[in-house]
Order: structure tokens, then C-alpha cells, then sequence
């Protein structure tokens, strides 16, 4: 099993910054993949960037958030990151951190079903 817990989460004003945290515990894997996906009221839970750790580090990200956000890994301390510029109020939404404990092909990194473990979520609210 994974522990996935989020922290970073708050209140911001628009064109403010964020970073969240996404720290694993228990069993880790030495090729994952590392997913954020936000949730906003009434509607479906969505992909914001994922990372993998496989033959080399990949990433991905929703245009919606392509140039202003950044995923990262320190793996020595099992810990993904995930630094949020520019916010704006469309941003607002429940984070949630997601783990799989294997390498995902570059679409399945998208995808909610892809990931086994998740996190209880950290708010982020965008104020205009």
C-alpha cells in the first residue's frame, strides 16, 4: 500500500502562487507515475499534470494549465510537488495527488483509471 497525503492547499488571490506537496509513505516504487487531477464543484475530476519515472523523467500537462504549472519529483524524499503560477479563479478546486506503481504510457498518465493510490485532496481557492 501508498500513503498519499497532500499539503500546500489555501486561499490566493488571482495571478498568486502555490505550491502543493504530495508526500508518499509506505511501499514506493522504483518506476511510478505521479498524477494531479482537481475536482471543482459539480464537475468531474480532472487531469493537471502527471510525471514518470521511466527510462528517464516525462511529463504532462492539461493545456488549461501548460506554461503556468510545474510538476516535480524528489524521490529522496518520496515527495511530488506541484508549483502553480498565475492562478486564476477557474483554478479553484480540490487537488488530489494519485500514484501508480508503474511506468504509464503517455496517454494512460491522463487518465484517473490509470492510478491505484490517491490523496485526500487539499483545497486551492483562487479569489478574483
Amino acid at each position: 500500500q501508498v500513503q498519499l497525503v497532500e499539503s500546500g492547499g489555501g486561499l490566493v488571490q488571482a495571478g498568486g502562487s502555490l505550491r502543493l506537496s504530495c508526500a508518499a509513505s509506505g511501499r514506493t516504487f522504483s518506476d511510478n507515475s505521479l498524477g494531479w487531477f482537481r475536482q471543482a464543484p459539480g464537475k468531474e475530476r480532472e487531469f493537471v499534470a502527471a510525471i514518470r519515472r521511466s527510462f528517464g523523467i516525462t511529463t504532462r500537462y492539461a493545456d488549461s494549465v501548460k506554461g503556468r504549472f510545474t510538476i516535480s519529483r524528489d524521490n529522496a524524499k518520496n515527495t511530488a510537488y506541484l508549483q502553480m503560477n498565475s492562478l486564476t479563479p477557474e483554478d479553484t478546486a480540490v487537488y488530489y495527488c494519485a500514484a501508480e506503481g508503474r511506468g504509464l504510457t503517455i496517454v494512460a498518465m491522463t487518465s484517473t483509471s490509470s492510478y491505484t493510490f490517491w490523496g485526500q485532496g487539499t483545497q486551492v481557492t483562487v479569489s478574483s
